[in-house]
C-alpha cells in the first residue's frame, strides 16, 4: 500500500482539525487551489469506511464522525435528552418537508395553532432557522431545517426523508391516518 498523495493528506489534516463541516470551497481557501479535493476526498470517505471514524457528508459539508455502532464505547453517562412534544415533531416534519415554509402555512396543514415555543424550542436544538421573508403583505418569516437537523437525523440530504410508503412499511403512520387514506381512496372508486 503506497501512501497517500499530499492532497489526500493536506484534505484530511484540515478536516481532522476543523470545528465545524467544511464545503470544498473551504478546504480550497486552506489549500489555495481546488484541485484535486473531489478526488481526495472520494480517497478517504472510502479509506475510513467500515473504521471507528468515517469522513462523512452532511449537505455540502464535510466532516469526520464516530462510526454509528462505535458510539456505545464513547459513552460514560446516560444523556438525559429533552423529548419533543407531539406539536413539535408535527412542526419539525412539515418545516423538514415543505421548507421554506411560513408559521401560517404551519398552522393551516396542522390544523391548529403553533404555540409560540414551538419553533424555538426546534431553533434552540439547532434544528430549524429562520429562512428570510415571503413577498406577500405583512412578509412572513419563513423556516427552513439546518445542516444540524441533516446531521443529527443522519441525512446527507432533504432528498433522504423517508416517503409515505416508506413510512407506511416501517408502521409510522398514525392508523386512523390509514384508515382516512383507504376510506378517500374507496369513495373515489364510487365515483369513478
Amino acid at each position: 500500500m503506497s501512501p497517500p498523495d499530499e492532497t489526500v493528506r493536506a484534505v484530511e489534516a484540515i478536516l481532522f482539525a476543523a470545528a465545524e463541516p467544511l464545503t470544498p470551497s473551504d478546504i480550497a481557501a486552506h489549500l489555495g487551489t481546488a484541485d484535486g479535493i473531489a478526488a481526495a476526498l472520494a480517497a478517504l470517505e472510502g479509506d475510513y469506511a467500515g473504521r471507528g471514524i468515517n469522513l462523512v457528508r452532511r449537505g455540502d459539508h464535510w466532516h469526520f464522525e464516530t462510526a454509528g455502532d462505535m458510539a456505545h464505547v464513547l459513552r460514560r453517562d446516560r444523556e438525559d435528552s429533552r423529548r419533543l412534544s407531539r406539536a413539535g415533531i408535527e412542526t419539525l416534519a412539515i418545516i423538514a418537508y415543505h421548507e421554506p415554509v411560513t408559521r401560517a402555512e404551519i398552522e393551516a396543514i396542522r390544523g391548529v395553532q403553533v404555540a409560540k415555543g414551538t419553533i424555538d424550542v426546534l431553533m434552540e436544538a439547532g434544528w430549524v432557522r429562520p429562512a428570510g421573508r415571503r413577498e406577500v403583505p405583512g412578509r412572513p418569516l419563513t423556516y427552513a431545517t439546518t445542516a444540524g437537523f441533516l446531521d443529527h437525523f443522519g441525512l446527507a440530504s432533504r432528498r433522504d426523508l423517508p416517503g409515505i410508503d416508506d413510512l407506511k412499511a416501517a408502521g409510522l403512520l398514525d392508523p386512523v391516518d390509514l384508515a382516512l387514506e383507504h376510506v378517500s381512496v374507496e369513495k373515489g372508486d364510487e365515483d369513478a
